[in-house]
């Protein structure tokens, strides 16, 4: 079994941020001690310390000004039962560019291979520089600071950070819920007389898959769906199209709502709401969605073409029209009239990114996303 990493900066997390070169100095974070000895005692984490530690070595910081201190808060971690298994520490300054800086990743290539699940592994620090480190290592971020500074994380570092939180009791049990590192990931097969489909879909992947469903400029669209949306999937169908295309894309529709609906659980967490203004030449493209359990579609959209290669334009709007039903969500969609290719195109990459948005895990907080207490 691989093992999950917990990535633990020093300063700022477990003691005070300030430069730790004597014993008087040494303050310690409150709670960390109770906080770190459930994570270490509940065995789900390989504890890696990962440190900046500035000019250790130069005059102004000698290396026994560090190595004192240092020992002692692991002597007194010990105590309370936390252990590390790996120290990694840079010693370099910013201007020195090092590779093993953070958030460079230099000194942690061993945690590249097979024995790590980086995936589910989170690293801790109170600088956006930690959750770079995160992202940079494939992993995700708890940002050991105060929720109200959220509004600082780019929307890419946004993607890796699921907590902000500078409270360790808070860290501790939000870390040791599975339900709040798991993988959102769904399975669909889907057999009738008219079709078969078989689907993959995870939330929190990258942007990757295979799809075919034997019909060109469909596969290309829901191409567009796996990049832009940021999710992977596999998705095979097989349809009777020597009758239409109907009943394949009616189902990749269906299918596809039912994936999202089984991944995104009880829904804890999520933005629920995503929205998305997307331009392609001479086309605008607008798209709104809630996951709000009541399906509804809006479409304001006039194709003057009847095909686009095989593929009937009818169909777009019925695609939608199954997706929203199955996933339960309100679809609102809408583009200017232009190239029938461009606007079907623009359609599906907003849909894509809307939904990027809308099954976002906040990143503090789990809570239900409705005053209802259900969706």
């Amino acid at each position: 079994m691989h093992e999950r990493v917990l990535f633990l900066d020093r300063d700022g997390i477990i003691v005070e941020e300030t430069q730790v070169d004597s014993l008087e100095k040494i303050r310690y974070i409150p709670g960390v001690f109770s906080a770190l000895a459930r994570l270490r005692s509940s065995g789900l984490w390989y504890f890696a310390m990962v440190s900046n530690q500035d000019g250790v070595g130069t005059p102004s910081f000698p290396q026994e000004s560090f190595d004192i201190p240092q020992q002692r808060i692991l002597e007194t971690l010990a105590g309370e039962g936390i252990s590390f298994d790996a120290l990694h520490i840079d010693f370099s300054l910013p201007s020195d560019n090092c590779p093993g800086r953070k958030p460079r990743i230099g000194m942690l290539g061993e945690y590249q291979g097979e024995k790590y699940d980086l995936e589910h592994s989170v690293v801790i620090g109170d600088r956006l520089t930690d959750v770079q480190l995160a992202r940079n290592l494939g992993c995700k971020a708890v940002w050991f600071t105060s929720p109200s500074r959220a509004n600082e994380l780019s929307d890419e570092l946004k993607e890796t950070c699921i907590l902000i939180s500078d409270n360790w009791a808070r860290v501790a049990s939000f870390l040791l819920d599975d339900s709040a590192l798991a993988p959102r990931i769904a399975r669909i097969e889907r057999k009738t007389k008219e079709t078969e489909i078989a689907l993959e879909l995870n939330l929190d992947g990258g942007g990757q898959g295979h799809v075919h469903t034997h019909i060109p400029f469909f596969d290309h669209m829901l191409e567009q769906v796996v990049r832009h949306s940021g999710c992977n999937l596999d998705l095979h169908a097989h349809g009777d199209l020597v009758v239409d295309e109907h009943h394949t894309i009616e189902d990749v529709g269906l299918a596809l709502g039912q994936a999202f609906r089984q991944a995104l659980g009880d829904k804890r967490g999520i933005s629920r709401y995503g929205f998305e203004l997307l331009p392609m030449d001479e086309v605008l493209a607008q798209v709104a969605i809630d996951f709000s359990a009541r399906p509804y579609l809006q479409w304001k959209v006039d194709f003057k073409r009847e095909y686009i290669g095989t593929f009937p334009t009818e169909m777009v709007e019925h695609f939608f029209k199954s997706f929203s039903d199955s996933a339960q969500c309100n679809l609102a969609l809408s583009v200017g009239e232009g190239n029938a290719h461009h606007q079907c195109e623009a359609l599906f990459k907003a849909f894509a990114r809307a939904l990027r948005k809308a099954v976002h895990r906040n990143p503090y907080s789990m809570e239900l996303p409705s005053t209802k207490g259900m969706l």
